[in-house]
């Protein structure tokens, strides 16, 4: 709590000199509450966030903008195990801050043609809808894993050069390596890779360590590049990045044997992916039907092997396991969107390859359909249609798949308020991110008010 006062009159001393010195200011946000509850009895609560959203924009000078956004949230469920608990409100009442953004651009720097971004910034890549194989500069926000397409803000220095309306080049500088945020709750086992030990053993307990690359500003950062133009009524993107995989991947796994029986411990030992990374996309609109395409080819630095060791012991390399070779591999979308004569809006898009997927094999297909009707002069929303099927084999695709169903009902009862009813459901055979989910089916009720 006191960091949050404390925030709030820097907050409101840095606004009084701003207007003070006759700047223009434009501050906004939203009230935001997402509660959800498994569907099944007895009806465990499965999320509880409640967001305040602020954003400010103050154009300090001719040329210059200062931009900044912050989240203020109850997130979370009080995590009460003992008395003494009750004596601490971050526990009895979680909440957290996150600076999202915060950041100076300024326009015609040194150049007229070149503008100049430096700060914590969300640098948003690609033409899809919530679905960028090519969107790889921030990391990824998992944290609510139904919330598709969020990442973290990076602190950066963005560049970009306007050769004129329909050209443009643009380079990135990430001097900290940031990995992406798994998700929480309920949700927390989906993103975890399965681990497989030689032998007859039975894993009684995990534990780990993480690798993380080195801070200084060769080994730890992230480059990036982009040459956007307009042509034929498209807008085109061709780009590159050099990065490190957001996700860890396992290294060396360390059996520790815990008796006679065949319970063993294992300590893993994890590392991110170097990797290269080039990317293209288009969006346009072929008649009435909007459409757009990514694509995406990952090329790692090297190649990954999972060694085995008991007690700290090497196994011999026949246990060993090929994570991930060194060859590039493809990740793509395509889609279209279509508003019919009725006011209904039809979007679908084919994925090959979500975010957590690597390696040439390893890549699934999602086919995703959303399909919206207003009505009442668009006080309520209607989508009875929104979802997507997984095929993960489709060799034996009876045994591997997997789905998630969304329908939901949206009121409006002014421009400014939204208030929304759903489910989340899933299913599947075979190992998918969303077939683990399939005893987690929630149903949520949501508040958001913009001002």
């Amino acid at each position: 709590m006191k960091k949050l006062v404390l925030i709030i009159i820097l907050l409101g001393i840095g606004l009084e000199n701003i207007f003070a010195q006759g700047h223009i200011v434009s501050f906004y946000g939203n009230f935001y509450t997402d509660q959800r509850f498994l569907s099944k009895k007895p009806n465990d609560w499965a999320w509880n966030e409640t967001r305040l959203n602020l954003q400010l924009d103050a154009h300090l000078a001719q040329r210059a903008k200062f931009h900044t956004e912050l989240w203020f949230r109850n997130l979370g469920l009080p995590k009460i195990v003992s008395y003494h608990d009750l004596f601490n409100k971050n526990i009895t009442d979680p909440y957290n801050i996150s600076l999202r953004e915060a950041y100076v651009k300024l326009s015609g720097f040194i150049f007229k043609k070149l503008d100049f971004k430096i700060g914590k910034q969300r640098i948003a890549w690609g033409t899809a809808d919530r679905l960028n194989p090519t969107d790889n500069l921030n990391p990824y926000d998992f944290e609510d894993i139904m919330d598709f397409g969020r990442h973290n803000g990076s602190w950066a220095a963005n560049f970009i050069w306007y050769f004129n309306n329909n050209f443009s080049l643009q380079a990135v500088y990430i001097p900290v390596f940031q990995p992406a945020t798994l998700p929480l709750g309920i949700y927390s086992t989906a993103l975890i890779p399965s681990v497989n030990v030689p032998g007859p053993y039975h894993i009684s307990l995990m534990t780990d360590t993480l690798l993380m690359p080195k801070f200084n500003l060769r080994n730890g950062a992230t480059l990036g590049t982009r040459f956007k133009f307009f042509a034929g009524g498209f807008d085109f993107s061709v780009s590159y990045v050099y990065t490190y995989d957001q996700i860890p991947v396992p290294v060396n796994n360390n059996i520790i044997p815990l008796d006679m029986l065949g319970n063993i411990k294992v300590h893993s030992a994890e590392n991110f992916v170097r990797e290269h990374i080039l990317g293209f996309d288009l969006a346009g609109s072929i008649g009435s039907v909007g459409v757009w395409a990514e694509a995406a080819g990952f090329l790692p630095r090297k190649e990954v092997v999972m060694t085995n060791s008991v007690m700290g012991n090497p196994l011999p390399p026949t246990t060993d396991s090929l994570i991930l070779r060194k060859q590039m591999y493809f990740k793509y979308v395509v889609g279209a969107d279509y508003t019919f004569k009725d006011g209904s809006y039809l979007n679908f898009q084919y994925l090959h390859g979500f975010a957590n997927e690597r390696g040439r094999g390893n890549l699934n297909d999602y086919f995703v359909l959303s399909w919206q009707k207003s009505f009442l002069n668009d006080q309520l929303m209607l989508e009875p249609v929104t979802g997507g099927f997984v095929a993960l084999k489709w060799k034996d695709l009876r045994h591997n798949y997997a789905y998630f169903y969304v329908p939901s009902l949206t009121y409006k009862p002014n421009e400014n308020t939204e208030i929304k009813l759903g489910a989340y459901l899933f299913g599947g055979k075979g190992n998918n991110l969303f077939s683990n989910l399939k005893n987690y089916n929630t149903l949520f009720f949501s508040v958001k008010y913009s001002f």
